[in-house]
């Protein structure tokens, strides 16, 4: 789908044809191939332990095809201050001094004339739900991480390993419907385990990693999830469960308040989310078309033309247990995106009309 961020580039330097082509060229070369060629030669390898042991994050390095974990558009930044320019953003896990590289792994500073940047961003992952820190609750904000009936977006949510190796929670993300009822809108890797549980697999709201008791908070069950793909870009994370009632759940964002509807996500938009971990923060949509490496449980994931967001006044805008949040644009309160993985530093988040339409359902 194509992303027009032209709220931001009306005065902005660059065109953007060529900065799309550049940044999809660089896109290819440093985050889908590597990759797809690492998945296909595990599958054919079959090894389960070695399988486990590609899977831990190679050390850091300045070798380009490590070190990139993302290719996107967005502004140049120059010595701590923005420009107003769009650049190609390399986003790497280290930023490595010149003097410190060999020159064969040194990023471009220029592609045919279009404009590059390196930011550092850290490793990005799914925010795994298994060991959220807790995180003290500010005075008069509600806790996500209680029984809340009917259940709210933004409170604690998640599902019960059936192996019993865990103990989970991540985000309810939105109430979401089609004509055959009503569902909890939340990542793959918070309601299905990526891929890995059947369907109509309960769900629980708080998750039980916040104190749910499998016997009575079970609040809907997995109906549908988008597969997670390691051998291919994906443009999702995301799933749905059927709510146990359409009275056990309500639209109502904790702190938020309901969706105003469905917005495109723009460069510079300023958004807000509340999540199960950090609950309400505050942050700018640095890109709308990153191409990015994550790591899974199941393997090194590939995403393509995703939402980065960086949170307000230097804090972090989620931490490890906000997957799955909403995100909406502050001033309108209609929901872009739904948040399903990071870094440290940097959100990523799924546009949220894609997630809809893949999952088939509208914002109830």
């Amino acid at each position: 789908m194509s992303r027009s961020p032209e709220h931001f580039i009306a005065h902005a330097i660059g065109k953007l044809s060529d900065l799309r082509q550049a940044k999809q060229t660089f896109a290819q070369r440093l985050i889908h191939t590597p990759r797809t060629e690492h998945a296909r030669r595990l599958q054919q390898m079959q090894l389960t332990a070695l399988a486990a042991a590609r899977r831990v994050s190679p050390p850091i390095t300045p070798t380009p095809t490590e070190n990139v974990v993302g290719v996107g558009i967005g502004e140049k930044i120059s010595d701590g201050r923005q420009t107003g320019n769009l650049a190609v953003k390399f986003l790497v896990r280290m930023k490595y001094p010149l003097s410190q590289m060999d020159t064969k792994h040194a990023l471009p500073r220029d592609i045919d004339g279009v404009v590059t940047d390196v930011e550092e961003v850290g490793t990005f992952q799914r925010f795994a739900t298994a060991a959220a820190a807790a995180r003290r609750k500010p005075a008069g904000m509600p806790n996500p991480r209680t029984r809340i009936r009917p259940a709210q977006p933004g409170s604690s949510v998640g599902f019960q390993d059936p192996a019993g190796a865990i103990v989970m929670a991540g985000t309810f993300g939105a109430v979401v419907k089609d004509k055959s009822g009503t569902y909890v809108l939340s990542n793959n890797h918070v309601l299905a385990d990526e891929n890995r549980l059947p369907i109509g697999s309960a769900i629980f709201q708080p998750g039980l990693l916040d104190g749910g008791n499998a016997s009575t908070d079970q609040i809907a069950s997995l109906t549908r999830f988008i597969t997670l793909e390691t051998t291919k870009p994906n443009a999702v994370d995301c799933a749905i469960a059927k709510a146990s009632s359409a009275s056990i759940v309500s639209s109502d964002v904790l702190h938020i308040g309901a969706p105003a509807g469905v917005a495109a996500a723009a460069i510079d938009m300023s958004v807000h989310k509340f999540g199960r971990t950090t609950g309400y923060t505050v942050g700018s949509i640095t890109s709308i078309d990153t191409d990015v490496t994550v790591k899974y449980d199941i393997g090194n994931i590939t995403f393509a033309g995703q939402i980065i967001i960086v949170g307000n006044g230097g804090t972090a805008f989620s931490q490890a247990g906000d997957s799955g949040s909403l995100i909406l644009e502050r001033g309108t309160n209609e929901a872009v995106a739904l948040l399903f993985a990071g870094s440290a530093t940097h959100t990523i988040a799924n546009h949220l009309d894609d997630v809809l339409k893949a999952l088939n359902v509208t914002l109830a």
